[in-house]
């Protein structure tokens, strides 16, 4: 307890050093808009941040190159008739693992980035599935389904393209 007292003293007088606070960084290039942008996720080799947002209307999936500061482009992966959301990526951003509304229920795909195709991996899943997640060379996705009213956690392998 003293010790507790101590230390919320030492602030109060001293105030909190500045190498405590987190200066937040706001990154051009169209990373924010004005719509609600959600679900960032790194490349764990820090190049790409994938997230989900708003900004044409409806639900997409959009991937900024961190050291080109720019949005990169991502044929055939949104659907104008559905929603893409809650992005996860591979250790180089290659495969992109994300939830779709479109086969008119949430279902888990994965895009590959190089042959710039989306692969469904829940088409035996009845129940609502979320928050994928995909290892780092994109052969392995986890995410969370609903079946018969519970929540579980599934795992699934895929065979993956040797051509990187």
């Amino acid at each position: 307890m003293i010790l507790r007292l101590f230390l919320l003293s030492f602030f109060l007088i001293n105030g909190c050093s500045s190498s405590l606070l987190v200066q937040p960084e706001i990154i051009p290039g169209g990373i924010n808009s004005n719509s609600v942008e959600e679900y960032p996720a790194y490349s764990s080799d820090g190049r790409y941040l994938a997230f989900a947002s708003d900004r044409r209307g409806r639900r997409n999936i959009f991937l900024y190159d961190l050291e080109s500061k720019q949005l990169v482009s991502l044929p055939n992966l949104n659907r104008r008739d559905s929603s893409q959301d809650q992005p996860a990526l591979s250790d180089n951003g290659r495969y992109i693992a994300y939830v779709s509304t479109e086969r008119g229920k949430t279902d888990v795909f994965v895009y590959d980035r190089q042959q710039q195709k989306t692969e469904l991996l829940t088409v035996n899943i009845k129940g609502s599935v979320s928050q994928p997640t995909i290892n780092g060379d994109g052969s392995k996705i986890a995410f969370q389904a609903s079946q018969l009213g519970q929540w579980k956690i599934v795992i699934l392998n895929r065979q993956i393209s040797t051509n990187q």
